[in-house]
């Protein structure tokens, strides 16, 4: 038993292992990547874009749909740049999602379409609005709601009593008999 676990702890840390050594060196790839085509060796770094985002990189896909939308260092491609956002889009990257948008909205590479654009910039809210109704996020409305209740109770309590105390104040002030020396130079300030 106790050599069973022993190699599944072990599994576990080489595949954390591996993973942070995969992350490292995709963005060791997309650094070397933007250093090509800073120098203008962008179809080496097209080349390295090309393969990490048929890995399932995002921002490598974003980055090929940036350069042919705006033709650096490429001829203008809007209908390859949308191919590009769309990848990235599909993988949940929210600016290619906007950018898509952009596109039917100002018809760039494709015909102007208001209700496309429409779609393409409310997605991702829209994809999240079923959390909206799941248990946890209910319960922390509800207690984010006692606190908020809670603190203006407070608050409340604290300006009443001050309030009451001015009014009291007030009250006293007022039933002070008129020959009284508090009286007198009362009104003998207020010109009385």
């Amino acid at each position: 038993m106790h050599d069973v676990l022993s190699r599944i702890a072990l599994g576990a840390v080489m595949m954390m292992f591996a993973c942070s050594a995969n992350s490292a060196s995709l963005d060791e790839e997309m650094r070397l990547a933007a250093k090509l085509h800073k120098q203008a060796e962008t179809p080496q770094a097209m080349a390295i874009w090309q393969r990490l985002s048929a890995q399932g990189s995002a921002d490598a896909a974003y980055n090929l749909a940036v350069i042919h939308q705006h033709g650096d260092g490429v001829p203008v491609d809007h209908a390859k740049a949308m191919s590009w956002y769309r990848t990235a889009a599909e993988q949940g990257d929210k600016v290619s999602q906007f950018q898509i948008g952009l596109m039917y909205q100002t018809g760039q590479g494709v015909e102007a379409n208001p209700a496309e654009a429409h779609r393409w910039f409310t997605m991702h809210r829209q994809h999240h609005l079923h959390h909206a109704h799941q248990p946890q996020m209910v319960a922390w409305r509800k207690q984010a709601l006692a606190l908020i209740e809670d603190r203006d109770r407070r608050e409340m309590a604290v300006r009443s009593k001050l309030q009451g105390q001015q009014v009291l104040a007030d009250l006293k002030q007022r039933a002070q008999p008129i020959d009284s020396p508090q009286t007198l130079a009362l009104n003998t300030d207020n010109g009385r």
